[in-house]
């Protein structure tokens, strides 16, 4: 079980930012931006080079949510990052898909 499926679990206590029956959205304990919040697909996909097909739906709703989640804690004026890292080269370090909300500051490019 990863970390991640923990949170969502409720095994570890996680500040909440949003929840539906296929996301689950959480403040970072280590964030690299003043806003730092993870949004995780429920069903386990190890990283997005394993998504299949019939993750899809499940992907689009991902990124809508992260998009509706930077609104609703009034990230969409000032602007904000939408992450998602694969593998270890690409900075993974929980093997379950997640995107990374990075706002309140300025995002340089390139980044890292």
């Amino acid at each position: 079980m990863t970390l991640f499926e923990k949170l969502i679990a409720r095994q570890i206590p996680s500040d909440v930012v949003y929840e539906d029956e296929h996301v689950f959205a959480f403040r970072d304990i280590q964030p690299q931006a003043p806003t730092h919040i993870l949004v995780v697909p429920k069903k386990p996909i190890p990283r997005i080079a394993e998504a299949e097909l019939a993750d899809q739906a499940l992907l689009g709703h991902l990124l809508l949510k992260a998009a509706e989640v930077a609104r609703s804690i009034g990230l969409a004026d000032s602007g904000y990052r939408l992450v998602i890292n694969n593998g270890r080269d690409g900075g993974e370090s929980v093997p379950h898909l997640h995107c990374h909300i990075l706002g309140g500051r300025p995002m340089n490019w390139p980044p890292g």
